[in-house]
């Protein structure tokens, strides 16, 4: 599993399917992202505001349409207690993976966005 430092963009092929799904504000990042979703797995950190970060393994399965669904699954701190699965369409789950880069290139932290732990905590 590379970096997100490591990742090489997906070919053109791949990324034009799922244009039509993002802005243009984000269709750079794009073949990134679907690098990075077909990894199928991510390692970070959770920011928690005036605590300590909590590490995190997300896992998912690949598949090759936007429209097709992805079940990703959480573990946090290496404990099966604390895991969480969220099902989404591959367009939907690219864009947040799109967000994590976007994020990283920031801060240099790899972490979901906030609407990410929403989904995966079923406050939406």
């Amino acid at each position: 599993m590379s970096t997100i430092e490591e990742l090489k963009p997906a070919g053109r092929a791949d990324v034009i399917i799922y244009m039509p799904y993002y802005a243009k504000t984000k269709h750079n990042w794009l073949p990134y992202a679907i690098s990075l979703y077909r990894q199928g797995s991510l390692e970070g950190k959770r920011i928690v505001e005036g605590g300590e970060s909590i590490p995190f393994v997300a896992s998912w399965y690949v598949s090759k349409l936007p429209s097709e669904l992805t079940r990703c699954r959480l573990q946090f701190d290496g404990q099966a207690e604390l895991s969480y699965e969220v099902t989404l369409s591959n367009s939907e789950f690219i864009d947040f993976l799109i967000d994590v880069i976007i994020n990283f290139k920031r801060s240099h932290l790899t972490d979901f966005p906030r609407e990410f732990y929403r989904k995966l905590l079923r406050f939406d």
